[in-house]
């Protein structure tokens, strides 16, 4: 007789349990991947990680920098939707460019020609990787670079790496495609020092894609023009090879935004803003700052238009095309000076 009873007792325990779930969802609506877990999601002196920080600002009255940021996030929403026909699972090779900070919840993918050695300069001070160093500018640039100085997301296990994607701050810097193959072109092609890129690339080029190549420049690789870059980079055979290198890969490869939620895409347009902006959210902007860039020796749009003004409109359309995915995700229109328009 007394069965009925017992089974009354369990389902209002279970009546009960399901209304405090109810409850608990209605009064947290922010996204999981807002709510931090504790040190692993780098909390800082509020209490709140990055990521709660960003979510929590988006209740309130928003300010010019929070609603340009959201606008960009809804914009690659939108791009990823409209573009993107097959989704895939992210395997351990799609993480080796985003760097980790455990200590203060941060995930960035880093971007060669988008001020990614200050960013790494940045880190390594928040890591505590640049030892007594306060100050990234104090850090050697090819020191930065070396690998094991910061952590990347492919070297964790499975469920650290959806714990740290679900609550971490991500964010991504990316610049107008050209502009940034441009700068590529110069630094690794134009500069005397870079020996070992013209050894490795430069003699190929010449070899390939440059009739009657002389002698010396075969050996050297240390004057391929512009063009033979850009046929390079158009020949489907490149690409069958072997991937292309990070300095010239597009973002969308590098970064994978159509995979990977970022929560904040930063702009080399507007880097000291957009810096100010990740530092402020981590916490960290009295502790750090985000270097200058000497803005003489920057690549920019004229000068972009004066190295494609060799370049005929059918290399053009087939360059454009490549790139095109990086101009159409982060909102960049098609440059004025390209012939095929």
């Amino acid at each position: 007789m007394r069965k009925p009873k017992v089974n009354r007792m369990v389902l209002a325990m279970c009546l009960w349990c399901f209304i405090m779930v109810i409850f608990y969802f209605h009064s947290n609506p922010k996204p999981a991947s807002a709510q931090g877990s504790g040190r692993s999601s780098g909390q800082g002196k509020s209490g709140r990680s990055p990521l709660q920080m960003l979510y929590d600002s988006d209740q309130l009255e928003q300010s010019a920098v929070q609603v340009t940021h959201q606008g960009r996030r809804e914009l690659l929403e939108d791009a990823c939707r409209s573009y993107t026909r097959k989704r895939r699972v992210l395997i351990p090779e799609d993480l080796k460019h985003i760097i980790v900070d455990d200590q203060h919840g941060l995930l960035y993918c880093y971007v060669p020609k988008v001020a990614c050695t200050n960013w790494k300069r940045v880190l390594m001070v928040l890591t505590g990787a640049a030892g007594p160093h306060r100050d990234p500018l104090a850090i050697p640039a090819n020191e930065a670079h070396v690998p094991g100085n910061l952590r990347t997301l492919s070297e964790y296990s499975t469920s650290q790496i959806n714990q740290r994607l679900r609550s971490y701050l991500k964010f991504v810097f990316v610049r107008e495609p050209f502009e940034r193959l441009v700068s590529a072109y110069r630094n690794k092609f134009t500069r005397s020092y870079n020996t070992a890129f013209h050894k490795r690339y430069g003699t190929k080029i010449i070899r390939q894609h440059r009739p009657d190549p002389q002698a010396e420049a075969l050996e050297r690789g240390d004057d391929v023009s512009f063009e033979e870059f850009v046929y390079y980079l158009v020949d489907p055979a490149t690409q069958r090879e072997e991937p292309f290198n990070e300095h010239w890969e597009r973002v969308h490869t590098l970064c994978h935004p159509c995979l990977i939620h970022y929560d904040v895409v930063g702009k080399y347009e507007t880097l000291e803003q957009d810096s100010r902006y990740v530092l402020q959210l981590a916490g960290v902007k009295g502790q750090v700052t985000f270097p200058t860039s000497a803005k003489s020796t920057r690549t920019t749009g004229d000068m972009a238009a004066q190295f494609f003004h060799s370049i005929s409109p059918f290399y053009q359309k087939k360059l454009y095309n490549l790139y095109h995915m990086d101009f159409l995700l982060f909102n960049y229109s098609t440059p004025e000076y390209l012939k095929f328009r």
